[in-house]
């Protein structure tokens, strides 16, 4: 896709942009239908600090027509499209096992997302969005991942987790060119919590412009966890004027949005967050808990919680899953622990209600 400077903008809902990719099927193709869908394009944009407001919330609100970081937070293979739509770029197959084929339909694509009201990033996206759809299989499942790559540089996925070499996608071999498509297969393994993301050469660069995702494990034993309301929560930050230096921080890209609305979650109800920090250009991010303390799964990949604590630090690919309950009711903020992380974006609001007819 061309570029062709500063068309007119056109909010496109999430289920406009998929329809816009021309998906027909898991097994058709990803071709764009020849229409411009950048939304805007910087050179790099330097974010006005009135833009962010202070350190309690934004000014303004951003669209969620395309991506709602409220849906997001539950969402995952697709589940937040309706059927007929979900079936263009998700499908699962039952083995003679007991385990399942998962089929998966992904490509990259070059996009300006907003990241605050009125500030827009030119990102590298998987599926439009950033961070990319959230993956989930059980320990032992089939994955079978198409990826077309609709951008306009060499790009890749590479899952965390076990593979075969060739599946790895960090080699200068493994890259997509822009215009091909590579299938991705291996099992699910191990149960955990892991991500995945662009490989390609610099390495920092498609990383820090969006392209990566949460790819969840679950354990095979499906009464190995108990039953829990359960949040995806991805920290990441953007340097909008190109210095490698990140000028907006957030959980799932939006700064401040759980501020403006609140994550709502019942008294009395376990809690389980999965949390992965995709921050570039800073070696730690962190998560605080006001109030509240939770117990740390670090990787997921065991059952039992390492330590309880209200406050958990991260390197860039590190992630943990938090657990916790909610015992009184109103509202408790979570941010970064960097007091300039927070200022600048990275700060919300649980939202704890009783139970109706509690």
């Amino acid at each position: 896709m061309k570029n062709k400077g500063h068309p007119k903008i056109r909010p496109l809902s999430r289920r406009a942009w998929l329809h816009l990719a021309g998906v027909s099927s898991l097994s058709g193709p990803v071709v764009l239908d020849g229409q411009d869908v950048k939304v805007r394009s910087h050179q790099g944009l330097k974010v006005e600090p009135d833009r962010l407001g202070s350190a309690m919330g934004v000014v303004g609100k951003v669209s969620t027509e395309f991506f709602d970081p409220t849906c997001f937070l539950r969402s995952w293979n697709f589940s937040d499209l309706p059927p007929t739509e979900r079936a263009r770029f998700y499908r699962e197959t039952p083995r003679a096992n007991g385990t399942l084929l998962r089929e998966y339909e992904f490509f990259a694509v070059d996009r300006d997302v907003e990241i605050a009201p009125g500030v827009f990033f030119p990102a590298w996206t998987y599926n439009g969005q950033v961070p990319g759809p959230t993956i989930r299989a059980t320990a032992g499942d089939q994955m079978r991942i198409r990826f077309v790559n609709q951008g306009s540089h060499p790009h890749t996925i590479h899952f965390h987790g076990w593979h075969p070499p060739g599946m790895d996608g960090s080699l200068s071999g493994h890259q997509v060119m822009p215009g091909d498509s590579f299938l991705y297969e291996f099992e699910a393994e191990p149960f955990g919590l892991h991500l995945y993301h662009c490989h390609a050469s610099p390495l920092k660069r498609h990383i820090h412009k969006g392209l990566y995702g949460v790819f969840i494990v679950d354990p095979p034993n499906e009464s190995a966890r108990v039953p829990a309301d359960e949040l995806v929560l991805v920290l990441n930050g953007f340097d909008t004027n190109f210095d490698a230096e990140n000028e907006v921080y957030a959980a799932n890209t939006v700064a401040s949005f759980y501020m403006e609305e609140p994550i709502r979650v019942r008294v009395g109800q376990l809690v389980r967050m999965y949390v992965v920090n995709m921050t570039e250009f800073d070696l730690i991010n962190s998560l605080h808990l006001h109030g509240m303390f939770f117990d740390v799964l670090r990787t997921g990949t065991g059952l039992s919680a390492s330590e309880s604590t209200d406050t958990i630090m991260l390197c860039q690919g590190e992630r943990a899953i938090l657990e916790t309950t909610f015992r009184y009711q109103g509202d408790f903020m979570f941010h970064a622990h960097q007091s300039e992380f927070a200022e600048l974006g990275w700060m919300g609001m649980f939202r704890a209600e009783e139970r109706p007819g509690a």
